[in-house]
C-alpha cells in the first residue's frame, strides 16, 4: 500500500501545516465548511445505524466513511488543524506564526461549525416532515444524547467538566491520528484503512469530538431536548474543545515531531 516511513509522512505533515497558514480566508472558509458538513452527515448515519440495529459497535465501524470522504477531498477539521499548524511554527518555517495558526484555527472554527450547523437544520427537517410531526426515533434520541451529554455532566459539577476534557484529549489523540494516516500511504486503499481505525476507536468509545457535537447538540436542541445553548457550550463544547487541542497536539503532534523530526543522537557503541 506504499507506506510511507515516518520520517517521511511527518515531513509531509510540517508541510501540510505551513501551507494551512497560508491558505487564503476563502479555501479555509469553504474547506472547514465542508468538513462540517460531512462530518456531521456521517454522525447522523452512524445515529440512525444504532437505532435501527441496536448495536453500537455497527455505527462505529461506519463512521469512519465521512471522515475518509472529508480528508479524500482536501477539507479540514479544526481537530486536524490543532495538530498541522504548529508543526509549522515548531520547525521554524517562514513565516509561520503563532498569530498565523490563532488566523486559522478561528476560520476552521467558523466554517466547520456553519457546516455542521446546516446539516443540523437538515437533518431536522428530514427527522420531522419539516417539522410538522414529531421527531422520529433517531431525532428522539439526539435529543436524549444533547441532554445526557451536558446536564448529565453538570450534576457532577467540576469532576464532570474535567471529564469531557479528558475525553476530549482521547478523542484528538484517535482523530488526529487518523489525520496522520492520511499522510501514511501514498495509494487511496492504504489511507482509507489507516484513516478508518482509529476513528472507528473514539466513536465507539463515545469520546467527546467538537465538530461531531457542533452537529448533535443543535439538532438535539431542536428535537425538543431539555438544556439550553448555554449548557451546549459550558457543559460540553468549550470543553471539548479545549480537550481536543491538549491531546492532538501532545499526543500526535508533538510526539512525532520531536522523535522522527528532531531526533535524537544515535548511542555509541561501548
Amino acid at each position: 500500500m506504499s507506506y510511507l516511513q515516518p520520517s517521511e509522512f511527518v515531513t509531509k505533515l510540517v508541510d501540510a501545516g505551513e501551507a494551512k497558514i497560508f491558505m487564503s480566508t476563502k479555501d479555509t472558509l469553504i474547506r472547514a465548511y465542508m468538513a462540517g458538513a460531512t462530518l456531521a452527515l456521517a454522525a447522523a448515519f452512524a445515529v440512525t445505524i444504532n437505532v435501527q440495529t441496536g448495536q453500537p459497535l455497527a455505527g462505529a465501524v461506519l463512521f469512519p466513511v465521512g471522515f475518509c470522504l472529508l480528508y479524500l477531498l482536501g477539507y479540514d477539521l479544526l481537530t486536524g488543524v490543532f495538530v498541522l499548524c504548529p508543526l509549522a511554527v515548531w520547525d521554524k518555517r517562514p513565516g509561520c506564526t503563532w498569530g498565523g495558526v490563532m488566523r486559522n484555527w478561528g476560520l476552521v472554527f467558523t466554517g466547520n461549525f456553519a457546516g455542521a450547523l446546516t446539516t443540523a437544520v437538515m437533518m431536522a427537517i428530514y427527522f420531522t416532515y419539516g417539522f410538522q410531526t414529531d421527531p422520529s426515533p433517531v431525532g428522539e434520541t439526539l435529543a436524549g444524547v444533547g441532554v445526557a451529554r451536558t446536564l448529565g455532566y453538570e450534576q457532577y459539577g467540576a469532576a464532570g467538566w474535567m471529564t469531557i476534557f479528558v475525553r476530549g484529549m482521547l478523542c484528538n489523540w484517535m482523530v488526529s491520528t487518523g489525520v496522520v494516516g492520511a499522510q501514511v500511504s501514498t495509494s487511496v486503499s492504504g489511507k482509507v484503512l489507516a484513516m478508518w481505525m482509529p476513528i472507528m476507536l473514539f466513536f465507539y468509545m463515545v469520546f467527546e469530538h467538537s465538530i461531531v457535537n457542533m452537529f448533535l447538540f443543535p439538532t438535539a436542541l431542536m428535537m425538543g431536548g431539555d438544556f439550553t445553548i448555554g449548557d451546549y457550550f459550558w457543559w460540553n463544547e468549550i470543553p471539548t474543545v479545549l480537550g481536543n487541542l491538549v491531546g492532538g497536539l501532545t499526543f500526535t503532534g508533538l510526539m512525532l515531531y520531536s522523535t522522527h523530526v528532531k531526533t535524537g543522537a544515535s548511542r555509541k557503541a561501548a
